[in-house]
């Protein structure tokens, strides 16, 4: 995955925004996403709680970690199924994110086509290059491996993104560059969307701002996470 230098950070504090996480966690943001304050204090929070996220996951031993990577992969395996002639956007992982490259083997000696994300330019949508295990890899933007510019660029069937946390409703919160939410926003059709991380990494709420796109699932060590249909508080 390309990552970001949290975009949308602003220095903060680790309570939920709003006091609403005394009514309603998933309501603050949707009550009024249009009020300057409350999305700063929503980035704030966010902040906060991407650096807590990402430093337990870091706190995770190894071996765990690999265990928890090798189940995790096993299941989306099977979630996806069939994969002769999908072309499956993946990621390379990267601070302590569940490894895949286990499955990327699998998958291309299944008939399946590999493709990684390519940042071009910051702030903007990503694209995805193929790619087979093998073949040449260069540092993209972060220096996160990425095929090289001569591998041909494809529309992946289904795009696998890895999560710093998760919630009920399957919203993502990422690295804070809205990476993954404009690639998909741009595509012009809806590929199925996995995001995969630790069964840790579930919280109530990410409090979703207008532009945040749910996954069709999140797959962890314990199992496939569907979404939950929102409260109705959460509509107002």
């Amino acid at each position: 995955m390309a990552h970001s230098q949290d975009e949308d950070a602003t220095p903060g504090f680790a309570s939920p925004p709003c006091f609403m996480h005394e009514t309603d966690p998933a309501w603050c943001v949707l009550a009024d996403a249009t009020d300057p304050r409350q999305r700063t204090d929503v980035m704030r929070w966010r902040k906060a709680e991407r650096e807590s996220q990402i430093a337990a996951r870091l706190a995770i031993p190894a071996d765990r970690r690999r265990d928890h990577a090798i189940r995790i992969m096993n299941i989306l395996e099977g979630a996806i199924g069939d994969v002769q002639g999908l072309t499956v956007g993946f990621y390379w992982p990267f601070r302590g994110e569940p490894d895949p490259r286990h499955l990327l083997r699998r998958i291309d000696a299944n008939g399946g086509r590999i493709a990684l994300p390519v940042v071009v330019r910051r702030r903007e949508a990503m694209l995805f290059r193929a790619w087979r295990p093998g073949e040449a890899l260069e540092h993209g933007i972060w220096n996160i491996p990425v095929p090289t510019a001569a591998a041909p660029t494809v529309q992946p069937d289904v795009i696998v993104a890895p999560v710093v946390a998760f919630d009920r409703r399957c919203f993502r919160l990422g690295y804070g560059g809205g990476y993954y939410d404009r690639t998909l926003a741009g595509l012009g059709y809806r590929p199925r969307v996995f995001g995969v991380g630790y069964a840790s990494a579930r919280i109530a709420t990410i409090y979703p701002q207008p532009h945040d796109l749910a996954m069709d699932a999140v797959v962890t060590e314990q199992g496939i996470a569907w979404p939950v249909a929102a409260a109705p508080m959460d509509a107002r």
